[in-house]
């Protein structure tokens, strides 16, 4: 094993996340209590991904694998680079749902670089994992909450990402309603306009304010501090089952919003029994991660290679 490199395997659990929050567009997020747990070894030669649970089957075992490309962005951004790897991925977290397995991936991967790494910690601070974890993602609303755990803000300066964790009032109760159908966020993207109204845009600014203290200090005004009027209407069209269950949420008084790019509906309060989205459709009840993610030395274990998600209630 070359100096630069430690001996024996690491793993790190990364949670999901919801990111936009309704108004909070490419700045809020909440880390919620749903796991990807990975395992990685510096080798000899090559590259070999193996894939349990969400994607298995579907995500590619070599390069390619979101994963190793953040691996081999954060070895460079160490300035070394393994001959090999060995990655094990136990997926909890669904592919392209809104709930941000992309930015696990990305965020679990220059975590198990810096790790793999002797002098890593050093090399690479947390500012510098969010800002290299960002670059790559393009954005940071979803990185943040799964790098840091909890309620964050985040924002870019010229010398790249930055964001905050924030601690989350009692009585926000995060249910997520998740789809068979999956959503791109390229097409997401390319669905929103070039500009919109003043008027829209300062709406949603007071109303990413208010968000910011309903979720950290009264739960109460969580319905119209979720209003937007930045993204989720244009989006509509291209996901018309996410925003009609939204308007039935938010008409039976329940806070409910597009969890990111979508199709995935976040509701931050317990709906009632009266709204039911359908067969194809799941509903889990997810508790706030307040750690982010966590990285370990040695490989996974039983439990962390059982690729059901235990602990969610339906």
């Amino acid at each position: 094993m070359p100096t630069n490199f430690t001996a024996g395997p690491v793993r790190v659990r990364v949670p999901a996340t919801s990111a936009n929050l309704g108004p909070g567009f490419d700045a809020l997020g909440l880390a919620l209590g749903l796991y990807d747990d990975l395992a990685a070894e510096v080798t000899s030669g090559g590259v070999r991904v193996t894939v349990t649970g969400q994607g298995a089957g579907e995500l590619p075992d070599d390069d390619r694998h979101l994963v190793v490309r953040a691996m081999r962005a954060g070895f460079d951004a160490l300035g070394v680079q393994p001959e090999g790897l060995s990655v094990e991925c136990v997926n909890r977290i669904p592919q392209a749902r809104g709930l941000g397995s992309s930015s696990a991936a990305i965020v679990a991967g220059v975590l198990l670089a810096r790790a793999l790494v002797t002098d890593g910690d050093h090399r690479l601070d947390e500012a510098g994992v969010l800002r290299l974890a960002a670059e790559i993602e393009g954005h940071p609303d979803n990185v943040a909450p799964c790098l840091l755990g909890g309620f964050t803000v985040a924002w870019s300066e010229s010398t790249g990402a930055r964001a905050v964790s924030l601690p989350v009032a009692d009585g926000v109760r995060p249910v997520v309603f998740v789809p068979a159908e999956r959503g791109l966020t390229a097409t997401a993207r390319a669905a929103l306009p070039v500009s919109v109204p003043h008027g829209d845009a300062a709406l949603t600014a007071g109303r990413a304010a208010l968000l910011v203290h309903a979720l950290t200090t009264d739960p109460t005004l969580l319905l119209p501090a979720t209003v937007d009027r930045l993204h989720q209407d244009y989006r509509a069209a291209g996901m018309p089952a996410t925003s009609s269950l939204v308007s039935a949420l938010r008409a039976a008084g329940v806070a409910a919003v597009v969890s990111g790019a979508g199709p995935t509906v976040l509701a931050l309060s317990e709906p009632p029994p009266s709204v039911q989205p359908g067969t194809d459709w799941e509903i889990w009840q997810l508790p706030i991660d307040v750690s982010g993610a966590r990285v370990a030395r040695g490989r996974l274990g039983h439990a962390e290679r059982d690729p059901v998600a235990a602990g969610r209630k339906s």
